[in-house]
């Protein structure tokens, strides 16, 4: 048989492509299983980025093809009509029947620079890659806020404790020794200054009530003197 096209049948062919014709070609025995049969020239692509820059239509497939597949068509060949899909098989009960065998997928020849495979001169597109969307990590929802509250008021150091809207623990009272280690362990000089600052405060207020409270002490134990005297000297004490 007569070999590829030729650069003449080129020209004619993308002249008649870009009149809006199809021009008519026949597989050559390079395009393998597709030898002898009819197909229609639809596209052209660039020679010089591949050598499969025809794109043929045969059936109901259009794949590209290089010069040397393809060759004019003679005259009176008709294209193949591509045939209606087949209505699929109705269901079949199998009883006690072995199970067809399976024939082994044919090996794999080339890859095109298209990334197209070739086996045996079809060229068949390679499957595009799936696209993996990945899960969602699973936002889970954050503990509510824990607040613990040191406070003093009237005298008084009171802590409290909650979690949120939730009170763990209502205002309790403490000493001023254990309100000033809780301070002690926040490094916050303002704040241990202020919690000094009261602390010496109370002591100041409590070293005053207890020299009040020593003078008072002193003024009756010197008159429970007095009245011991009294009582000494022989003095009848009216009733």
């Amino acid at each position: 048989m007569a070999p590829g096209l030729s650069t003449d049948e080129l020209t004619a062919i993308r002249d008649g492509v870009a009149a809006g014709r199809k021009p008519r070609v026949q597989f050559t025995e390079a395009a393998g299983q597709v030898a002898g049969k009819i197909g229609q020239v639809v596209s052209l692509g660039d020679p010089a980025e591949t050598d499969d820059f025809l794109v043929v239509r045969f059936g109901r497939d259009e794949l590209p093809f290089s010069p040397a597949d393809l060759r004019v068509a003679p005259r009176g060949a008709v294209v193949k009509k591509a045939e209606p899909p087949a209505a699929p098989p109705e269901p079949e009960f199998v009883i006690d029947k072995p199970l067809p065998s399976v024939a082994p997928a044919p090996a794999q020849r080339s890859r095109g620079e298209d990334g197209a495979v070739r086996n045996g001169g079809d060229d068949v597109p390679a499957p595009a890659p799936r696209k993996v969307t990945p899960a969602r990590p699973v936002k889970t929802k954050p503990s509510p806020a824990l607040t613990v509250t040191l406070a003093y008021g009237e005298g008084e150091w009171t802590v409290a404790a909650a979690q949120g809207s939730k009170v763990l623990a209502k205002p309790y009272v403490i000493r001023p020794a254990e309100a000033l280690r809780m301070v002690s362990l926040v490094d916050v000089p303002g704040v241990q200054e202020a919690v000094e600052h009261i602390l010496s405060a109370e002591r100041a207020e409590a070293e005053k009530e207890a020299q009040r409270l020593r003078a008072e002490l002193a003024e009756v134990e010197a008159r429970l003197a007095e009245l011991g005297e009294v009582g000494g000297s022989g003095v009848e004490v009216g009733r």
